[in-house]
């Protein structure tokens, strides 16, 4: 593989708009990694950008977050971001990524926006790489070009994933039958906006705590079970309609069957949204090849630890990516690291424990007697 920077995507094309729930459920690739041929590192592909505006594997695995009231709402970000990919085991890769820490060298905007203003993506496709492609390409220009964007950024994003998927379907020169996860971060200021359809996942590194933002739709989730099997959908050994390892996905339009209808593979993504603090250091985005092998709480002590060492999130991807490597991934691997500091992180203090001691008036008396020769 050749050697891909995390520049700008080239997003062409235009679709109409449509907010009817497609409700398509997005899928893996069927387990076509029984055999593990040699890995070729040499296909390793990274890149590294920025913006001025291994310990022991912890259980702790911290999903959800609510800034606490306590710490300083006008922190200042400073984003600095690195990427990894790697085939892996598998024939072809299929994975995509965008790394842009600078938005408007990437889209014309209409406005100004917040700074810094940044758009990070991972796209792990299957049944080929055209869905892949062709979401990078296009989705971060349908989501600033979206009526509701900036100001409500929510509806903008999730437009966009369907407008990526419909305009998918009508591109007549690509096959419509591959699919591909999508999992972005939106920067605006000290607001992050992750939507999430598939099973790559985001976490966020705070103060050496791991917090999942976002949720791996797997069609064996409860939710993602019952929303399934309300729209005739089946499971099958783990797989959507016996085919699909994932839930949501855009493309893989010959299991959504026709345009407007209701599927159980759904293309909407699932959002959270969090004001970054002080103590939030660095965001993980991975495909499942990464997830598969590594927990999240490891994943972020790794990079903290790795951080600390030499500060460079381009070298933390690689790292991540090698140890999945070592720990027999059966997928491809794409991993983005991004800074929200310039410096390192801190060491983390582990205060000592006093204990106050006392002694009763019985005692104390004892005590004198003893002193005193009694």
């Amino acid at each position: 593989m050749s050697g891909v920077g995390g520049g700008c995507p080239c997003p062409r094309g235009n679709s109409e708009c449509s907010m009817e729930d497609l409700n398509g459920d997005t899928v893996g690739n069927l387990n076509q990694n029984a055999a593990k041929p040699p890995r070729d590192h040499s296909v390793m592909r990274h890149c590294s950008s920025s913006s001025w505006s291994a310990e022991p594997e912890s259980n702790i695995n911290i999903v959800g977050l609510k800034s606490s009231t306590e710490e300083k709402p006008d922190f200042l970000v400073v984003l600095r971001s690195g990427c990894c990919s790697d085939k892996g085991p598998k024939q072809y890769m299929e994975d995509e990524f965008i790394c842009a820490d600078i938005l408007s060298e990437c889209v014309d905007l209409r406005e100004d926006l917040p700074s810094p203003a940044a758009f990070y993506g991972v796209f792990d496709g299957h049944g080929g790489v055209d869905a892949a492609s062709f979401t990078r390409k296009n989705i971060l220009k349908f989501i600033v070009e979206d009526a509701h964007f900036p100001c409500g950024i929510k509806k903008a994003v999730k437009c966009a994933f369907v407008k990526v998927d419909l305009a998918f379907r009508d591109a007549s020169a690509l096959d419509s039958s591959s699919g591909t996860t999508a999992l972005i971060a939106l920067m605006l200021g000290s607001s992050m906006l992750i939507a999430n359809a598939g099973d790559s996942r985001a976490v966020l590194g705070k103060r050496g705590r791991a917090i999942e933002l976002s949720k791996d739709h797997k069609p064996n989730c409860t939710s993602e079970r019952l929303r399934i099997e309300k729209l005739g959908g089946v499971i099958y050994d783990g797989y959507l309609n016996g085919q699909l390892s994932v839930a949501r996905a855009l493309g893989d339009w010959h299991i959504k069957g026709s345009k407007g209808s209701k599927s159980p593979l759904s293309s909407e993504p699932e959002l959270e949204e969090i004001v970054l603090t002080e103590e939030d250091e660095f965001l993980i985005i991975g495909c499942d090849g990464l997830w598969d092998v590594m927990s999240s709480q490891c994943a972020v002590t790794m990079v903290r630890t790795e951080l600390m060492q030499h500060n460079d999130p381009t070298t933390c991807a690689k790292v991540l990516v090698s140890e999945a490597l070592q720990r027999n991934t059966c997928d491809n691997l794409t991993v983005v690291v991004v800074c929200f500091s310039k410096d390192p992180p801190p060491k983390i203090e582990i205060p000592r424990s006093y204990r106050r001691r006392s002694i009763s008036a019985e005692g104390l008396d004892l005590l004198k007697g003893v002193l005193n020769g009694r």
